[in-house]
């Protein structure tokens, strides 16, 4: 029995569904089981309730051989990732992954990345055997700039002229199924990126190129990107995203991994196949 989080989300919904496919069993813990019917009907056995309370972790950890943390960010991260880590261990669990970030290093100075990197180190120090998941931006955070591309020809982003190796989410779950369901992964930390480093506009680019027309990307001042977002996240959380969106414009990245070919044998999506592969979203 593998034990997953965050299905409700992008990345760990997924990961479940790509280990479905698999025939493998699974049980997710949950706040809201409305949003997980169809995992449900697809057989994910649901336990209901808040990551946050150590009993309903417990139960869900029943029986577990191996789990999968992929949390939200937010102000409790850190603390419940880590009463997770101890409640996983009492439980006998034999390998605990972790979905954090290629930002999450030592000398991370936003919240988001420190916290990322507290639970690793917390996770190495446990006993329990692990693995770190580790990407970059994902391409599916484009699909939020759907309608501008599609009413206005352009998006807009406060990250300035900073440059990101942006992974397919499909890509990253495929390799989290990997880890779960493989072998020789345990000890390892496999930083997951697309096939290019690019910047922004160069983004902009591949649209233009798959949707035959002209799409601008047009830098947004952190400002007016606090000002959109006020009310819509929390402040710990906002405060925390314009810190790491800045280290995105300011920094960057500079180098892509091959770690996804090892593990996977084949290359990686490109934004190119990404928005041909999500045309409709993205055309008028």
């Amino acid at each position: 029995m593998i034990l997953l989080t965050g299905v409700t989300g992008k990345t760990g919904g997924e990961t479940a569904r790509q280990l479905l496919a698999k025939g493998v069993k699974i049980r997710a813990i949950v706040r809201n089981a409305a949003k997980a019917e169809d995992l449900r009907a697809a057989g994910v056995e649901l336990v209901v309730g808040d990551i946050g309370d150590a009993a309903v972790v417990r139960q869900a950890l029943q029986g577990v051989e191996k789990a999968m943390l992929v949390l939200p960010n937010g102000k409790t991260q850190q603390a419940n990732e880590q009463q997770f880590t101890d409640l996983a261990k009492a439980a006998g669990v034999k390998h605990l992954v972790k979905m954090s970030s290629m930002e999450a290093v030592p000398h991370a100075e936003t919240p988001i990345p420190q916290a990322h990197w507290a639970v690793e180190e917390y996770i190495r120090a446990s006993g329990i055997p692990w693995t770190m998941v580790k990407p970059n931006f994902f391409m599916q955070n484009l699909l939020a700039s759907a309608n501008s591309i599609k009413t206005q020809k352009k998006f807009s982003l406060p990250m300035g002229e900073g440059t990101t190796g942006m992974a397919d989410i499909r890509d990253i779950a495929a390799v989290c199924v990997e880890v779960l369901t493989g072998q020789g992964h345990t000890g390892k930390s496999y930083e997951i990126t697309g096939p290019e480093v690019l910047t922004f506009h160069d983004v902009a680019a591949r649209f233009s190129e798959v949707l035959g027309e002209k799409i601008e990307y047009v830098p947004m001042a952190m400002d007016q990107f606090r000002s959109r977002m006020t009310g819509v996240l929390e402040p710990w959380h906002l405060d925390a995203v314009c810190g790491l969106f800045r280290e995105i414009a300011e920094i960057g990245l500079d180098h892509t991994t091959d770690t996804f070919r090892q593990l996977m044998g084949r290359e990686p999506r490109s934004v190119t196949q990404f928005v041909r592969d999500h045309i409709a979203a993205f055309r008028g």
